[in-house]
């Protein structure tokens, strides 16, 4: 089973006059690899002896260019996804307020801020609008996300899920 991170960097923004806020989330639209243009949070593979939130940190610099501390980012979600009733991926969600940098493309990634309330779940997993939205509102979940007719994952058709709201979550 592969073990992976999301990561949902947020923002607020104000208008010109700074009367308007908007708070936006930092998503990207995959260029290559698992999801192949659609678009997500930063993140990926674990490698070695690397916890959750050090890859989380690794992932979102390799892929966008942001720095971020990995003891400022808050847990947010615990997700298993079973491929023909196998697991195949356990994603460790994170968010976080704090980092350092301006968000840069890169081979892997195109980064894009997006206001909470357009993000394009038309062009995520089947399974985003799910759990998404709670994790932006400041929720914790973990689900179980049932796929069948893969491999590939992103090609199998999404059957079926479980979710639990407001859970505490592992702090590895």
């Amino acid at each position: 089973m592969i073990e992976a991170t999301l990561c949902f960097p947020r923002r607020s923004r104000t208008d010109g006059s700074g009367n308007e806020r908007t708070d936006e989330v930092l998503l990207i639209e995959k260029r290559r690899g698992l999801g192949e243009g659609w678009y997500n949070g930063p993140g990926g593979k674990l490698e070695g002896d690397e916890t959750p939130r050090e890859c989380a940190g690794r992932e979102t610099r390799e892929e966008v260019g942001l720095e971020i501390d990995p003891e400022a980012l808050e847990k947010a979600g615990e997700l298993t996804f079973l491929l023909d009733g196998e697991a195949h991926t356990f994603c460790h969600v994170f968010r976080t307020r704090s980092f350092a940098g301006e968000p840069t493309a890169s081979e892997e990634a195109r980064p894009e801020w997006v206001p909470v309330e357009d993000v394009p779940y038309d062009r995520m997993w089947e399974d985003d609008h799910l759990w998404l939205p709670g994790v932006l509102e400041g929720k914790t979940v973990v689900g179980e996300f049932r796929f069948e007719g893969g491999p590939p994952l992103d090609e199998a058709e999404f059957v079926n899920h479980d979710l639990e709201w407001d859970v505490a979550l592992g702090t590895r």
